[in-house]
């Protein structure tokens, strides 16, 4: 275990050695390998300790740890300052809040209080009057958190004032805020506040990491916040002005109303992966589409090119008994991407009477980011036939915010959100016939009635 955990294999995933040491430190807490990870938290190499660490806070959920807290609590004082962070964090996650928050109150080091005050979230609201910066902008953040409408002028003051300052000890100023607004549906405010910090070149990351987590939130935030990022991003781009840039090319409505104005500055636009669709479908006649259905069973769940197929043989004429059985068992048994592409085919079997059944089947799954694209594209493809179904499409493209998707990172997920978003709108045009662009929904804060910043030396 020691040559492991000085290797980095111990904290590599899905290495044996890493799995080795998980299997027996919660099979015995108290054994032989979970006591010597323990004294290896005293090793003189720091890479060690930062290692022990991290394996430790992994470990810790399995429920409260004293051990593990004890040694947390005696390298809170370590000599490399990315123990110190870890041990701040171990300390909350083994289960000893009572004893972090004495050292919140004890302890100088800024950064191990700022780590401790992050970890214990709620149970810091009382520190509003902290001579730290950073543990007062937490604190006031996770007050923001379920303050009344009546209290969040004086809050946003109290963050803005502590921002700068904060951002010092405190990595993600600008994100964590970001979130808590955007827990709280307060999307004009977030505007005026991330035009307020990217105007000043003190706040200005702070600013362009407020505007990214915007974006990932609402439609409307890249549209908006676009041209301020491109104005106050300076003669050089900092690296979180570009990464702000980066995801705010994403919407394609944003790059479409100010896509000149970002071809001003240099950023890295975030790459335009469309779902690729292979090689072109083959072609089939009726009597190829025929002899292939034949060789499949009645109860058949997937088929390749069900819709060349199905549509070869519609276009020659009736579906056989048999026939129909499969398309109805494509159609009708499993929801998905066959069931999506299958739908339009049954309409044209089946006829008008079959809609509001296969309605009742696609609708549900519009909003779904693994199959929704498809279901909107079998709507676009029944066209006026689909128009019942308009204002389940329209009520996603007017969405304020993002769909709920869940992807390796924001950007994708926002990605994902795009991409959704584009095929609703041309469902819709496909369906009414529409073929005008219509304006974007504009943002709506029905509660925040009092101006969100007012000037804040």
């Amino acid at each position: 275990m020691d040559e492991a955990v000085a290797a980095g294999t111990a904290t590599t995933p899905a290495h044996p050695s890493r799995g080795a040491i998980f299997d027996a430190v919660r099979a015995d807490r108290t054994g032989p390998v979970a006591v010597r990870l323990l004294r290896l938290a005293h090793a003189d190499d720091p890479f060690v300790r930062r290692n022990v660490m991290d394996l430790l806070h992994s470990l810790a959920p399995d429920g409260p740890w004293p051990g593990a807290a004890e040694v947390a609590l005696a390298r809170l004082c370590d000599v490399d300052e990315q123990v110190r962070r870890r041990a701040a964090r171990l300390l909350v996650r083994a289960g000893r809040e009572d004893v972090a928050l004495n050292a919140l109150d004890e302890l100088t080091d800024p950064v191990v209080r700022t780590v401790l005050a992050d970890s214990l979230g709620g149970s810091v609201a009382h520190l509003r009057a902290d001579p730290l910066a950073s543990v007062r902008f937490l604190t006031h953040l996770e007050t923001l958190r379920a303050a009344p409408r009546h209290q969040w002028p004086a809050l946003d003051m109290a963050l803005l004032a502590d921002a700068r300052e904060a951002a010092r000890h405190l990595e993600g100023v600008g994100r964590r805020w970001g979130s808590v607004l955007f827990g709280l549906d307060r999307e004009r405010h977030t505007y005026v506040l991330a035009a307020r910090l990217l105007a000043a070149s003190s706040t200005s990351d702070i600013g362009a990491g407020l505007a990214r987590e915007a974006c990932h939130g609402w439609r409307a935030a890249a549209v908006e916040l676009l041209p301020l990022l491109v104005r106050h991003c300076g003669r050089v781009v900092s690296p979180a002005t570009a990464a702000a840039l980066t995801t705010a090319s994403i919407s394609e409505a944003a790059m479409r109303t100010h896509g000149a104005l970002a071809a001003t500055v240099p950023f890295t636009p975030y790459p335009r992966v469309r779902r690729s669709s292979g090689s072109p479908p083959p072609s089939f006649g009726s009597s190829s589409a025929a002899a292939l259905l034949a060789a499949r069973p009645v109860g058949i769940g997937r088929l390749a090119h069900a819709p060349e197929i199905f549509g070869a043989l519609l276009d020659a004429g009736p579906l056989t008994f048999r026939q129909a059985a499969q398309l109805y068992n494509l159609t009708f048994r499993w929801p998905g991407r066959m069931q999506a592409g299958c739908a339009p085919l049954w309409l044209r079997h089946a006829g008008p009477t079959a809609l509001p059944r296969l309605l009742a089947l696609m609708t549900p799954h519009l909003g779904e980011y693994t199959v929704g694209e498809y279901y909107l594209e079998g709507l676009a493809r029944m066209g006026r036939h689909a128009l019942p179904a308009l204002p389940a499409v329209t009520a996603l493209i007017d969405r304020r915010t993002r769909i709920p998707v869940n992807d390796s990172t924001q950007d994708a997920e926002m990605m994902l959100d795009e991409r959704l978003l584009a095929a609703a709108l041309d469902a819709r045009r496909a369906i009414d016939g529409d073929t005008a662009p219509r304006p974007p929904a504009q943002p709506s804060d029905p509660g925040d009635t009092h101006p969100a910043v007012t000037d804040v030396e």
